[in-house]
């Protein structure tokens, strides 16, 4: 069965068939044809484990599990859409920027104070991850939501690459990530400007990037 494809900037169509459901979501659909269901799903494939945790948070998003046969277009609000293509890595991501995800790839929350303490967790602030962050693992498709469009930037060992946080969409890949800063972190506190700080991105991946600090 054919990949996602974009329709433009801003839509993409994707197939949906036996072997190829997706979460997408909710009210992302934009048009249908088909014989296609959409059902509300409150885990979109993690376990109810990980998912407990954002709740708990306030951070959950709202899917829908897409079944049937026949194709889709999504969109959401205007916003530019960045498809990605995973070959058995693991994809880093807010999960209100997750438009859409093969139900075949693996889903998970992961405590952003795992990476980096509470570095880690300011940084999942500064961003607007929050306290967690959603990670896709697997071989499949997703697409991503970002403002004005994504760069794609290699990370390689032995050359970090450093990003505004507020810019910072996700990553891909072995990476190590860490907030990196000429000031203390009670300094941090209120500061809005990536000029102040950055992220540091090390290890062997991609980081991706988008043209503006708006959150979604």
């Amino acid at each position: 069965m054919p990949g996602y494809s974009a329709v433009n900037k801003k839509m993409i169509q994707v197939p949906i068939g036996p072997g190829h459901e997706v979460y997408s979501k909710r009210g992302a659909m934009l048009g249908y044809v088909g014989a296609v269901t959409f059902t509300g799903s409150v885990t979109a494939g993690a376990g109810v484990g990980a998912m407990l945790g954002r709740t708990l948070a306030g951070e959950n998003t709202g899917m829908m599990h897409v079944t049937g046969q026949g194709s889709v277009m999504f969109g959401h609000h205007g916003l530019y859409v960045e498809i990605v293509e995973l070959q058995g890595d693991t994809l880093y991501v807010e999960a209100d920027r997750l438009l859409v995800h093969d139900a075949s790839l693996q889903r998970g929350t992961m405590f952003l104070g795992e990476q980096g303490g509470l570095s880690g967790v300011i940084r999942g602030q500064m961003t607007g991850q929050g306290l967690f962050t959603t990670t896709l693992t697997g071989q499949g498709s997703c697409a991503l939501l970002s403002h004005g469009g994504v760069i794609q930037l290699p990370v390689q060992q032995g050359r970090p690459v450093y990003v505004d946080p507020q810019a910072y969409v996700g990553h891909r890949g072995q990476i190590q990530n860490r907030l990196k800063t000429a000031v203390g972190l009670r300094d941090l506190i209120g500061r809005g400007s990536g000029e102040g700080f950055q992220l540091e991105l090390s290890g062997q991946g991609v980081v991706y990037v988008q043209a503006s600090e708006r959150k979604i």
